[in-house]
């Protein structure tokens, strides 16, 4: 389960992306726009050291964009080039926040979603002691390959993609290669496994991510 806090960030989540987002390859929208959130949904960090959130945005009036996040508490050695932004908590103060594809954390999680369907981290919230849930945003769908979710090890970068996917990202764990949809829309969910998710006025399954 994910713990959330009734919190205050400073920039917020979607105000990091505003100009964070045009400089990637897959980006596509109208560059400087205000980002607008359409679903998310979490991971939980074994450790429970790091914040592990993938969003599903759109700059202006473009396509969904879906971008896996991972939050800090300081910086990750080796990782600049996926380095977001800072953003101050106001519960939890600094965090140092990155594109989770470069986050070694986000890659067996996402593997384990992809090839078991371990699903979506369940949020919630303290209220006076007790767990107050919230409920999912998305329905995450995984597949249940009967492949051992592999664990490492894990690729200090994405691996770089193919000629004509730039709306890919492709992370490797283990010996397991899997493709972050940057752009998600309906699609056939490939023999290796694959990552669908729906959310309100979006009925058809979009695919988020497969096993290459």
């Amino acid at each position: 389960m994910a713990l959330l806090h009734r919190a205050e960030l400073r920039p917020s989540k979607l105000e990091l992306l505003v100009p964070w987002l045009p400089g990637r390859s897959w980006f596509a929208g109208e560059a400087g726009a205000p980002v607008s959130r359409v679903a998310a949904y979490r991971f939980d960090d074994p450790a429970g050291e790091v914040g592990v959130e993938t969003l599903l945005v759109r700059a202006g009036d473009g396509p969904v964009l879906q971008v896996p996040l991972t939050y800090r508490g300081a910086p990750l050695a080796g990782a600049d080039d996926f380095f977001v932004g800072l953003v101050e908590h106001s519960v939890l103060g600094r965090r140092w926040v990155y594109d989770a594809c470069g986050d070694p954390v986000y890659p067996p999680l996402l593997a384990a979603a992809v090839l078991a369907d371990a699903g979506q981290a369940e949020e919630y919230f303290e209220v006076d002691g007790k767990r107050e849930v919230r409920p999912a945003s998305m329905t995450l769908t995984g597949s249940r390959t009967g492949r051992a979710v592999p664990t490492g090890p894990v690729s200090a970068a994405p691996v770089p993609a193919g000629p004509g996917d730039g709306g890919v990202t492709v992370v490797r764990v283990g010996d397991v290669e899997l493709a972050v949809v940057r752009r998600p829309v309906p699609a056939e969910v490939p023999g290796s496994g694959g990552l669908t998710g729906t959310w309100p006025g979006q009925d058809e399954p979009v695919l988020l991510a497969y096993a290459r």
